[in-house]
């Protein structure tokens, strides 16, 4: 696992490195409003996983209770 990680972590640092070496010089415009844009589609994603996966992730963090049928106290009839 490490070995891989390792691996995929030098062909990263290798690719930005190369990407930074070869770099031209781009003649376009992008306005500000299409940033903004992007950000806020990714800010709605991210809130859109985050309420459908509510459960899941409540889980992570919280105790869950024994379903278990020797958690079931019997009742007692005074009958």
């Amino acid at each position: 696992m490490s070995y891989k990680l390792r691996y995929f972590a030098i062909t990263l640092m290798l690719l930005i490195t190369l990407s930074f070496t070869f770099e031209r010089q781009a003649h376009a415009y992008v306005d500000p409003g299409s940033g903004l844009l992007i950000f806020q589609g990714i800010s709605a994603v991210v809130s859109g996983a985050l309420i459908y996966f509510r459960r899941r992730i409540k889980s992570l963090f919280t105790k869950s209770q024994p379903t278990t049928p020797s958690a079931v106290q019997p009742v007692n009839d005074p009958h």
